[in-house]
């Protein structure tokens, strides 16, 4: 395979997530209305499908470890579009949470399964750059869903948002099927025993390389999720965008996640991971502060909101590949495995915080700022501490016996 055919299929792996999750942001307004659900059960649509896809991968990931990647890929993206298609068509809320729900959990099959090629074919620091470049596309079709999602929500109604989920699908299906070859080399016939896969994940947990890595992708990612699961309300119901106008903004944010994964790679060749990672934190730190900081004093308005969460995305373009990439980098025999417990941590995190906004919402902008501050100063500490001293991944072997 090209280098160029698979930075498009890391692209389409790693962006069915934010398109899973954006594209439907700008209609959930409506559709919470449409319904007459409260908010808290609004809520659940976006977390349910989190915390499905965290659970799912740990599941897959063995499986791919056991059978490959590519009918891993192949299975998880079929369920992924009789899923969406379930899901559009979903008659109540209710229904809407299992479908997606099950979307999660299929969704897992394919952002593992990338994360799992990625170490299959790069050492660390290239898989890192090889990362930023998926993420570069990832951000991209993260600039698309929101403003897309906005527009389907305005012409049609959410019911369209949700089925371009399944055109998308469908498209990663067909290319996967005609284009991906396998990446494992070696298949583990004994990942699926309950004695393996309990040593092998207790073996990834202690890895101190891991918890660094995996500390920083989490917080990162809680704050963004803390940005995904509110803004819509904020920026809607609260300070008093449209729809469409609130794709936008979610655009302009999806761009400068773009210009985040390039910085990424220009910082890695000259300063390494860990100085990448503690530098990008400083950005990080910031904006979580300066968004809370205008918050507290009474600026309520789009740019008190926006502009210092472009400094927050613009390290996150930094933390995630050199997060998701670096925590995996200390198993390649059991990449699939380490992939689905740094995604499981990852998505178990977003749940909590979704339950807490769940309940928090409270017509203002402040469980929006202040999440962002609590998720800024745990990447400082992370970036700063545990990868500055665990951050120089040692191989470790897989456990076959």
């Amino acid at each position: 395979m090209s280098p160029t055919l698979m930075v498009l299929i890391l692209s389409l792996l790693l962006g069915i997530q934010p398109i899973t999750t954006d594209l439907y942001l700008p209609a959930l307004p409506a559709l919470t209305e449409g319904f007459g659900a409260p908010l808290a059960q609004a809520q659940l649509t976006l977390s349910a499908l989190l915390l499905a896809f965290g659970v799912s991968q740990l599941f897959w990931g063995p499986l791919s470890d056991r059978f490959g990647r590519r009918p891993i890929l192949l299975w998880g993206l079929v369920a992924y579009v009789v899923a969406a298609i379930g899901s559009a068509l979903a008659p109540s809320m209710v229904l809407l949470i299992a479908w997606r729900a099950v979307q999660g959990a299929a969704m897992g099959a394919a952002v593992m399964g990338a994360r799992a090629i990625v170490r299959d074919l790069y050492t660390p620091l290239a898989g890192a750059r090889a990362m930023s470049k998926g993420l570069s596309g990832l951000g991209v079709i993260a600039c698309l869903s929101a403003p897309l999602g906005g527009l389907l929500s305005d012409l049609f109604n959410w019911r369209a948002a949700l089925l371009a989920l399944a055109v998308f699908g469908a498209a990663a299906l067909a290319i996967v099927a005609l284009r991906f070859e396998e990446t494992l080399a070696q298949k583990n016939p004994r990942a699926l025993q309950a004695r393996i896969l309990a040593q092998t994940w207790w073996t990834i947990v202690r890895n101190p390389t891991f918890v660094a890595f995996s500390a920083l992708s989490i917080a990162s990612y809680g704050g963004l999720f803390t940005f995904l699961a509110s803004s819509s309300f904020v920026f809607i119901q609260v300070l008093g965008l449209s729809k469409t106008q609130y794709g936008l903004v979610m655009f302009s944010m999806s761009f400068v996640y773009v210009i985040g994964t390039f910085l990424c790679r220009r910082l890695l060749p000259r300063f390494g991971v860990r100085r990448s990672v503690a530098m990008a934190a400083v950005l990080t730190l910031a904006g979580g502060t300066l968004m809370a900081g205008l918050a507290w004093t009474g600026v309520h308005t789009v740019r008190a909101m926006l502009l210092p969460f472009f400094l927050f995305i613009l390290a996150h373009g930094v933390h995630q590949p050199c997060g998701q990439s670096g925590a995996i980098g200390p198993f390649p025999g059991s990449a699939g495995a380490a992939s689905a417990l740094n995604g499981f941590l990852m998505m178990l995190a977003a749940f909590a915080m979704g339950g807490w906004l769940g309940t928090h919402m409270d017509g203002t902008v402040f469980p929006l700022a202040y999440g962002v501050l609590f998720w800024s100063i745990c990447i400082a500490l992370a970036a700063w501490t545990l990868v500055q001293k665990h951050g120089e991944p040692v191989p470790v072997a897989s456990i076959k016996s």
